[in-house]
């Protein structure tokens, strides 16, 4: 069996297409890709694919993962192709590699976010951001299905800064950009949980909705202070490993057989 592993991203509109959803479309594309899934066992089989951390609905992402288990060895880069062409666009496949280590979701320990808050000024920003990271913990309010919650969300977060405003925007025409490195931890600390918190320590509320991005999601570096790419590792593995039965008998065929 072998096991392949997919980065994703959520894009445009697509990034209010729930969890679920994506595992109805991805699942279309592996048949209209003809992959060779490996299935549970039971009454009711299922393709073999592990999904790590989902952002949630509502916010776009440069950064999903998953894994697939095959029947057959495939080429990761091919079978990427194939199915990047099997879904619609904003959900796109821009990475594959074999996996070669243990423990995805494991190294799933951080995430870098943005957060375009339109209608709020550069310094109004800053302003906030500084009163959050100068608090020793900032609580908000979640409800959840077990009814309000209360927790901290300063703890979780690495950094948060107020980058300046994209250069087409005026005076007249405001926009905020935030840059959030949180860690994962439980419960999970979310991008609104940090813009609630900054409502509450700074009175910080944008006239609409923040549009949220995951740009990155890893292991978090404390020494340089970075998101690590958690698929790194597999590649290494693939580069030091010997070739796969699958790549060796693709060096071995004859020029132009098919």
């Amino acid at each position: 069996m072998q096991r392949i592993r997919l980065r994703y991203t959520k894009r445009g509109r697509l990034r209010f297409t729930s969890h679920r959803d994506f595992q109805r479309a991805f699942e279309r594309a592996l048949r209209r890709a003809e992959v060779p899934m490996a299935y549970s066992a039971g009454f009711t089989p299922h393709p073999k694919v592990s999904y790590a951390n989902a952002a949630p609905t509502g916010t776009g992402s440069e950064a999903e993962y998953l894994e697939i288990a095959l029947t057959a060895a495939r080429d990761p880069e091919k079978l990427r192709e194939l199915l990047d062409e099997s879904l619609p666009d904003g959900l796109d496949i821009t990475d594959a590699v074999e996996a070669r280590t243990s423990g995805l979701a494991d190294r799933l320990t951080a995430s870098v976010w943005e957060l375009r808050l339109e209608g709020v000024e550069h310094a109004e920003a800053e302003r906030a951001t500084a009163a959050f990271l100068g608090a020793e913990s900032v609580e908000v309010q979640r409800r959840t299905k077990n009814g309000l919650r209360t927790f901290d969300t300063r703890g979780a977060v690495v950094s948060l800064e107020a980058l300046p405003a994209p250069a087409d925007r005026t005076a007249d025409n405001a926009c905020a950009i935030l840059r959030l490195v949180v860690r994962h931890v439980t419960p999970a600390v979310r991008p609104d949980d940090v813009l609630s918190g900054l409502r509450a320590v700074a009175d910080l509320a944008p006239p609409v909705p923040a549009a949220v991005t995951r740009l990155a999601q890893g292991l978090f570096d404390e020494e340089s202070g970075t998101v690590t790419d958690p698929l790194a590792p597999d590649r290494e593995a693939v580069t030091a490993a010997p070739p796969t039965a699958a790549a060796a008998a693709d060096a071995k065929a004859p020029e132009g057989s098919a």
